[in-house]
């Protein structure tokens, strides 16, 4: 394994020895820096078969928001650890596949910038326009690589840190039956949000019924839970959404259900409890302070773990027939009406 002086890249460095072969490894691109190349890993475990469902785990799309990488991190070392005891999660593995990226752009969080070190925010970058009127920016911009949010020169082929994970997503999740992603941020609001597609649009998503029964039984089993569950539409939308694109893509959303979900963690509620952080360029998107950097990385291992048991066990909660109308009624005036 390469050194680096990215303490983020060292901790993966670490899980992936202590792993050794039950995991498989793949560089997926190298990013070149002053310390060296730095590798953009896509890690997987279970089966590799294409007829079982499959969870993939994303974090660090924006080299800021530390916090996503370590989330994903902590799960997997999580996941790691147990291999050597945990019977019950060698059967789910049987029955399942695993993917993760926990840091995409790692370029970008060796600079301490939002975008990888082309100036590309990643999370902009993919060949897709939103339908409807963006806010000003913050929806993207093609004006410049040193503005916030720049979407990339128009016609460009998409960064390689975005094409990597799209490759991974299309190689590993999208072709199956059912798939879930989730792709960990920070920075918005004081509550931690749960987001689906699309971003690029108002309209549902094609899978809107599934993804009201997923969150319906998040509730029913974390009734105390703290995330607010709703479309990214609902707050703003984007031109250039990697998820959106994906999605998108689908050969037949009929027959391949993708439930890609981006969990919000929400900073705000940090500043407030340290206005200090607002002086520190990484306090805006991470916890400073050690104790709630702890607490955040406990509050969200039980969404992983969910969401990892619900891939699993897909067949047995899908909506199907008038169900899944229902389903889609009730989910369509709970977000869109």
């Amino acid at each position: 394994m390469p050194s680096t002086n990215l303490p983020a890249l060292a901790e993966l460095d670490r899980i992936l020895q202590l792993a050794g072969d039950r995991v498989e490894v793949r560089v997926m691109h190298q990013v070149a820096s002053e310390s060296g190349a730095l590798p953009v890993y896509a890690i997987a475990m279970g089966n590799p078969s294409p007829e079982v469902p499959a969870i993939g785990f994303f974090g660090g799309v924006h080299g800021l928001e530390r916090i996503g990488t370590e989330v994903v991190l902590a799960f997997l070392a999580s996941l790691v650890q147990r291999m050597a005891w945990d019977h019950t999660l060698h059967q789910q593995l049987q029955t399942m596949r695993m993917v993760f990226m926990p840091l995409v752009n790692p370029g970008g969080m060796l600079r301490g910038t939002r975008a990888n070190p082309a100036g590309v925010d990643l999370m902009r970058n993919a060949p897709i326009d939103a339908l409807e009127p963006v806010p000003a920016w913050v929806g993207g911009q093609r004006v410049s690589a040193k503005l916030p949010w720049y979407r990339g020169a128009l016609s460009a082929p998409m960064q390689p840190e975005a094409q990597a994970l799209c490759d991974v997503v299309e190689s590993e999740l999208t072709h199956r039956a059912f798939s879930i992603s989730i792709d960990c941020h920070s920075g918005f609001g004081v509550r931690d949000r749960l987001w689906f597609p699309y971003a690029h649009t108002r309209q549902p998503i094609t899978h809107l019924a599934e993804m009201y029964v997923l969150q319906r039984m998040y509730r029913q089993s974390y009734s105390h839970h703290p995330y607010v569950f709703e479309p990214q539409s609902l707050q703003y939308l984007t031109h250039g959404d990697l998820w959106d694109h994906l999605h998108t893509r689908l050969e037949d959303p009929a027959r391949q259900v993708f439930l890609p979900l981006t969990l919000e963690m929400g900073s705000w509620l940090w500043i407030k409890k340290n206005p200090r952080q607002l002086f520190s360029r990484y306090g805006i998107f991470n916890p400073l302070i050690g104790h709630r950097q702890e607490r955040v990385l406990r509050r969200h291992m039980a969404l992983l773990d969910f969401v990892s048991r619900a891939a699993c066990s897909a067949p047995s909660w899908l909506p199907q027939g008038s169900y899944r109308h229902a389903m889609h009624a009730e989910a369509l005036q709970r977000w869109y009406e």
